[in-house]
């Protein structure tokens, strides 16, 4: 009979334990006096915002589709719109049109290099309430290409080092501006950046470009500001699933023909999605974001590396930005088949883009996608692919600044890292740096994040300002 007080007095101790884990599962984040924003003009911003959108820099794989009268314009009407910055700062216009400018410290401590490209995607096909490339300052509102993507960071940036350079002010270290002009088309103005850090011996102390915001209301049980900071990005890999056939007139077709094929190869990948999981990078998110959730919320946050399955399973199921965190991602984005109404295709086409994971490299991608494809007959060709970045870290001088910076802007907001779904020009720097961090300081609805790369696409001046304090306070805490 002794066994039941036993059983007893353990999960009373269990119970015991929870409750204090729960307990010590608190907020952590020290208070910071907020930043100063005088000197900082937002509707003077707005307005520059809107000037730089006007110029069309839409960029493309196709060289000679890119208007390259467009990026000339737009480097030459940077330098009037910010003449202190290009009186005090070292510019560098690098082969293709990218920018780098240096900002000289006099000391040999390692830089800051903030990043922000000036290309755009095209808008072709997208149903705009107003012109794309009207620049439209209305209500409070910054609309147009761009906008957000990256026009409006480049415009924070500048803004907040502008107004430095008028002052007089010189920066503890050297901080440098890096803006690709090819970045929407994975181009190589971000790796010419790189080379020069090379070829200079120069190791950034740390880098920040686009990636994660502030945001409100995506991380369940925590009703505030979330500043979630991307620390690494997953992989792109491009895939073309192939099939053949000899063709023929469609009168007779044939049976189980290469459309077919290649139809049950989308279909199985389709059904066996890659598994679920959370990384570090993750668990870190949950940590960082879960102490400011509530009730049962915060209760299961603080156990979540024991309930690691189960919380990557919920994610998965909760949407489908959750669901892109947690696994490797495979999206049919083309489909080819015969060029005549009339005959049998000869060849028929599938283009998966895939979105790889931490933990996965392109090779085990491909290998899975072999295994549930199932059939010789259907090609697995790799165009193109990287591996996921290496993960930045949070243990430095440098993540602790940035975080600084978000809660003297955000004061309200759980600083927590995060894994960026897209890419980026920032995995090129993390070949010369272990801090390279994805963030952009501005708070951003629901409704702006889903206009990125989409019609509509807009900006709060009050956000774009809020921005352009953050990079200046950060600049002055070096």
């Amino acid at each position: 009979m002794r066994t039941v007080p036993l059983l007893l007095g353990s999960a009373a101790a269990g119970a015991a334990a929870v409750a204090r884990r729960v307990a010590r599962f608190r907020p952590v984040e020290a208070p910071v006096p907020p930043a100063d924003a005088a000197g900082l003009d937002a509707d003077a911003a707005a307005a520059r915002l809107a000037e730089l959108i006007r110029i069309p820099t839409v960029s493309s794989p196709d060289p000679g589709q890119v208007d390259s009268a467009a990026f000339s314009r737009f480097r030459d009407r940077l330098a009037e719109l910010y003449p202190h910055t290009h009186r005090v700062l070292e510019r560098e216009v690098l082969d293709g049109g990218a920018l780098l400018y240096r900002w000289r410290s006099g000391t040999d401590r390692p830089p800051l290099v903030l990043m922000a490209h000036h290309d755009v995607v095209p808008v072709t096909g997208q149903a705009w309430t107003r012109g794309p490339f009207s620049g439209a300052v209305e209500d409070g509102w910054v609309h147009g290409r761009g906008a957000i993507d990256d026009k409006g960071s480049l415009v924070a940036v500048l803004e907040a080092v502008e107004s430095l350079a008028a002052a007089g002010h010189t920066p503890a270290r050297d901080v440098y501006v890096s803006s690709s002009n090819d970045e929407e088309v994975l181009g190589v103005g971000a790796q010419q950046a790189v080379q020069v850090f090379r070829d200079r011996g120069i190791t950034p102390w740390a880098v920040l470009d686009e990636g994660g915001a502030v945001v409100t209301g995506v991380f369940p049980g925590v009703p505030g500001q979330i500043a979630v900071v991307g620390l690494a990005e997953k992989g792109v890999l491009g895939v073309d699933l192939v099939t053949s056939d000899p063709g023929g007139h469609a009168s007779s077709p044939l049976a189980d023909g290469a459309p077919a094929r290649l139809a049950r190869a989308i279909l199985r990948l389709d059904a066996a999605p890659f598994p679920a999981r959370l990384d570090e990078v993750l668990l870190g998110m949950v940590d960082a974001a879960g102490r400011h959730a509530s009730g049962a919320y915060r209760a299961l946050f603080a156990h979540a590396r024991v309930l690691r399955p189960l919380l990557a399973t919920a994610l998965a199921r909760a949407s489908r930005e959750a669901n892109a965190l947690v696994r490797t991602t495979v999206a049919v984005t083309e489909l080819e088949g015969s060029s005549a109404r009339n005959v049998l295709a000869t060849r028929a086409r599938a283009h998966l883009n895939i979105r790889i994971a931490l933990g996965e490299t392109v090779q085990s991608t491909v290998e899975r996608l072999r295994r549930v494809v199932g059939d010789p007959s259907v090609e697995v060709r790799v165009l193109s692919g990287n591996d996921p970045s290496p993960v930045s870290r949070t243990d430095t001088e440098a993540y602790a600044a940035l975080g600084a910076a978000v809660r003297a802007v955000y004061p309200e907001a759980a600083v927590a890292p995060y894994l960026m779904v897209q890419a980026s020009d920032a995995r090129h720097f993390a070949q010369i740096s272990d801090s390279v961090y994805r963030f952009m300081p501005f708070d951003l609805s629901r409704g702006e994040l889903d206009s990125l790369h989409a019609a509509d696409e807009r900006i709060s001046v009050a956000a774009l300002h809020r921005g352009a304090v953050f990079f200046r306070h950060l600049i002055r805490h070096l």
